[in-house]
C-alpha cells in the first residue's frame, strides 16, 4: 500500500500540471482576442401610421468588412464599416432601395460632430470647406436612411484611434483578397441589445409664461396678445445624437432672450406696454407641431381670439443676408402686409433683407409643414421667421446629425433677435419712425451675447427627440426655470403624441470589436493541444501503472463465448 501511494502522488501532481498547463493555454487564446469597446448609436425606429421605417434590428454579430470588398462577394454576414469621409451614398442608395443582403452598416462621423468635442472644428478656410462638404454629404445620407425601412441593424460611432487601426486592418485584408469570414478570422462586431419596444403613451411637454401688459384704469376690454413661440424638440438618424443647434435650438434662444429682454422692459410701469405678451416653448415639432396644435386647443375661445398675431421661430442660427417670413394668409391681407412692412423696416436698418412667403393649407390635411399652420387652421393670424426659404419636407430639417454646434453663426441669432425685438416694440408702442431703436447696444436693453452662447452651449449637447425626453427631464426642468426668471404664470401642459407616430427604444449600445483567429489556427491548435495531452497521458500511465496497463487499455476484450469456456 506504501508502495503505490508515492506513485499516486506522483500521477495526481501531473494532473494538476496538466489542468494548469491547459488553462494557461486556454487562457493565451482568449487574450490573443483582444477586444475594443466603443459607443454605437442606432439608426432611429418608427412606424407612421403602421409603416415602418429606420432599422428594424438591433443586435449585432458579424465580421467587419470595408468598402474594399470583392466584386459579388457575399455581405449577408458582413459588417460594413463606412467613414462619412470616404461614403459612397450612390453604393448605399443602390444597396438599401435594393434590399440586397447585408449583415449591418457601421457608419464612422467625423469627430467634428461629436457635440463632446467642441475641440474637432478648426479654424481655417480649408477646414471650413471640409466641414460644409461633411455637412452636405450627412444630410443626404440622413434622408436617405430617415424614409428607408432597413431589414438590419445600423449604427453610427466617432472616428477614433482605435476603430481607426481596426478599420485599417481590414481594409489591408479586404484589398489583398483575404476578407474576414470563419474561416479567415479578422474582426468580429458584436452589439448585445434588446429586441426594440414600442414607446408606449409617449408625452410630449409644452411650456408657457406671460408677461402681462398695462391696462388702463376702467378699461373693461381684454388686452391684445403677441405670442412668441418656438419649438425645442429635435429629430434625426440617431436620436442620441440629435442636439438641432439649429433647428430649433436657435429658435429656443432666441426665445428666451426675447423674454428676458421684454421682462425687462416690462418690469417698469412706464415702459409695459398695452399688450400682453406670450411665450410658448412647444414639443413635438417635427411630427406636424403635435404639440402646438394641443397647446392651441387647451386655450379657451377668449384667449385665443385675444392673440393679435403669432410669431414662430424657426432655424434662425445659420444665415447670411436674407431671413424669410412665411404666411398661411395672403400676402394682400392689409395686416400681414403691416407685419410684414415692419419688420422689413428694422431689418433694413440692420443691413440685411426679409423676404415674404406665401403657402396656403389644407384644413383637411394632418401635414403641417410650418409652426405658424397651426395658428392659422384656428383663424389666428401668424407667422413663421426662419432661414428656409421653403418648407422642409417630413421629418427633414430638424435637428439631425448635420446641424452641430460646429455649424452655428452666433452672429445670426443675435440680428434675427434684434429684428424681431425692434418690430414688436414698434408695434406695441405704435413707432413706425426709421431707427428707433428701443434695445440698442451698450444699454441695460442690449441683447445679452454671453447669454445667448451659453444657451446655445446647453442646447448643442442635450438630445432632444419628444418621447425620450421624460416629463421631469433635467432640460425641460431648466427651461421652464429660465421662463420662470423672466415671465409670469408659468405653465407646463403635458400631453400624449398623436398615435400616426410610433418610436422605439434601443438607441445606444456598447459596441465589442473582436481579433479573432481563424479556423485553421483554431484547429491547428487543437491538434497540437490534444497531441500533448495524449503524449502526456501516454507518459502517466507507463510511469504509474506499467506499459502493460497502457496495452491493456487498447486490447480488445474477449468475447462472451471465450469467457464461458
Amino acid at each position: 500500500m506504501s508502495s503505490k501511494n508515492p506513485r499516486e502522488r506522483q500521477m495526481l501532481e501531473s494532473i494538476y500540471s496538466m489542468i494548469a498547463l491547459v488553462f494557461i493555454l486556454v487562457t493565451c487564446v482568449d487574450l490573443c482576442d483582444a477586444a475594443t469597446v466603443v459607443d454605437v448609436y442606432r439608426l432611429i425606429q418608427y412606424d407612421i401610421s403602421g409603416v415602418p421605417f429606420g432599422s428594424r434590428f438591433a443586435t449585432l454579430n458579424h465580421h467587419a468588412g470595408s468598402l474594399h470588398f470583392a466584386p459579388g462577394a457575399d455581405l449577408s454576414r458582413t459588417v460594413l464599416v463606412i467613414p462619412v469621409r470616404e461614403l459612397n451614398i450612390t453604393f448605399v442608395k443602390e444597396y438599401i432601395s435594393q434590399r440586397k443582403p447585408l449583415g449591418g452598416l457601421l457608419f464612422l462621423l467625423p469627430q467634428m460632430f461629436n457635440f463632446g468635442n467642441r475641440e474637432a472644428a478648426t479654424e481655417g478656410k480649408y477646414q471650413i470647406r471640409e466641414k460644409e462638404l461633411m455637412k452636405t454629404v450627412l444630410a443626404e445620407l440622413e434622408r436617405l436612411l430617415i424614409h428607408a425601412n432597413i431589414p438590419y441593424p445600423v449604427y453610427f460611432a466617432f472616428e477614433d484611434d482605435d476603430i481607426d487601426a481596426v478599420l485599417a486592418d481590414v481594409k489591408r485584408s479586404d484589398v489583398s483578397g483575404q476578407p474576414a469570414t470563419a474561416t479567415t478570422g479578422g474582426y468580429k462586431l458584436v452589439v448585445s441589445a434588446p429586441e426594440p419596444k414600442k414607446i408606449v403613451s409617449p408625452s410630449i411637454t409644452n411650456i408657457q409664461g406671460w408677461l402681462p401688459g398695462l391696462k388702463a384704469d376702467g378699461d373693461p376690454n381684454q388686452l391684445p396678445t403677441i405670442a412668441i413661440v418656438a419649438s425645442y424638440d429635435t429629430f434625426g438618424t440617431a436620436p442620441d445624437l440629435s442636439v438641432g443647434s439649429d433647428s430649433n435650438g436657435s429658435g429656443v434662444v432666441a426665445l428666451l432672450e426675447l423674454a428676458r429682454l421684454f421682462s425687462l422692459l416690462y418690469s417698469n410701469p412706464k415702459t409695459r406696454g398695452r399688450y400682453n405678451l406670450l411665450f410658448g416653448l412647444t414639443s413635438g415639432g417635427p411630427y406636424n407641431y403635435n404639440g402646438t396644435h394641443k397647446w392651441l386647443r387647451s386655450f379657451d375661445q377668449r384667449q385665443r381670439e385675444s392673440i393679435d398675431y403669432a410669431i414662430c421661430l424657426n432655424s434662425i442660427g445659420s444665415w447670411d443676408n436674407e431671413l424669410w417670413i412665411h404666411v398661411s394668409k395672403p400676402p394682400e391681407n392689409a395686416f400681414i402686409k403691416q407685419i410684414f412692412e415692419g419688420f422689413s423696416t428694422v431689418a433694413e436698418e440692420l443691413g440685411f433683407e426679409v423676404g415674404l412667403k406665401h403657402k396656403k393649407i389644407n384644413i383637411s390635411n394632418p401635414r403641417v409643414a410650418w409652426e405658424h399652420e397651426q395658428f392659422s387652421k384656428l383663424r389666428v393670424t401668424a407667422a413663421t421667421l426662419s432661414e428656409l426659404s421653403a418648407a422642409p419636407e417630413l421629418l427633414e430639417s430638424t435637428g439631425g446629425l448635420s446641424d452641430s454646434r460646429h455649424f452655428i453663426n452666433e452672429t445670426a441669432i443675435v440680428r434675427s433677435i434684434k429684428l424681431v425685438a425692434e418690430s414688436i416694440a414698434r408695434h406695441i408702442y405704435g413707432r413706425q419712425g426709421k431707427n428707433i431703436q428701443s434695445f440698442a447696444d451698450n444699454t441695460s436693453l442690449a441683447v445679452n451675447s454671453p447669454y445667448i452662447r451659453s444657451w446655445l452651449d446647453l442646447l448643442s449637447k442635450t438630445p432632444r427627440v419628444a418621447p425620450f425626453l421624460s416629463k421631469n427631464d433635467p432640460f425641460v426642468t431648466a427651461l421652464k426655470k429660465e421662463l420662470e426668471d423672466h415671465t409670469r404664470e408659468v405653465n407646463v401642459h403635458h400631453e400624449v403624441l398623436d398615435g400616426m407616430f410610433t418610436l422605439y427604444d434601443s438607441t445606444k449600445a456598447k459596441l465589442n470589436i473582436y481579433q479573432v483567429a481563424s479556423v485553421t489556427f483554431d484547429l491547428l491548435l487543437l491538434l497540437v493541444l490534444g497531441s500533448y495531452l495524449i503524449i502526456l497521458f501516454t507518459f502517466l500511465v507507463i510511469t504509474t501503472r506499467g506499459l502493460d496497463d497502457l496495452i491493456s487499455l487498447f486490447r480488445r476484450p474477449p468475447s462472451r463465448k471465450v469467457k464461458t469456456a
